[in-house]
């Protein structure tokens, strides 16, 4: 078998996979930054660092953007639906604007 293979349009893939590998996501290896400090806790009332793990609309954003491990995922689930709860966090994120009619 040869090196080079060519695919239906009879392009060599070798080319056709230079030509995007400047495009192509690295993923940079996350790490959970409660494991790493031990000393951090999860808490409802710590609204600085619950931030952090919401997006603009509000909602918690996913393992795989903050790098956290699944137990520490799921305690901030929990401690940020307690802090909507007590109304420290919002809800939905943005300001919320009277309609003028």
């Amino acid at each position: 078998m040869s090196e080079d293979r060519r695919d239906s349009s009879g392009e060599e893939q070798s080319e056709r996979f230079q030509s995007r590998g400047s495009r192509r996501y690295i993923a940079r290896p996350k790490f959970c930054q409660f494991c790493s400090d031990k000393t951090q806790e999860i808490d409802y009332k710590n609204v600085e660092l619950l931030k952090r793990y919401i997006t603009e609309e509000g909602k918690i954003r996913p393992r795989r953007q903050t790098g956290t491990c699944a137990k520490h995922q799921r305690a901030l689930a929990t401690e940020i639906k307690r802090s909507r709860h007590v109304a420290l966090l919002p809800f939905i994120g943005g300001t919320w604007q009277k309609n003028n009619r």
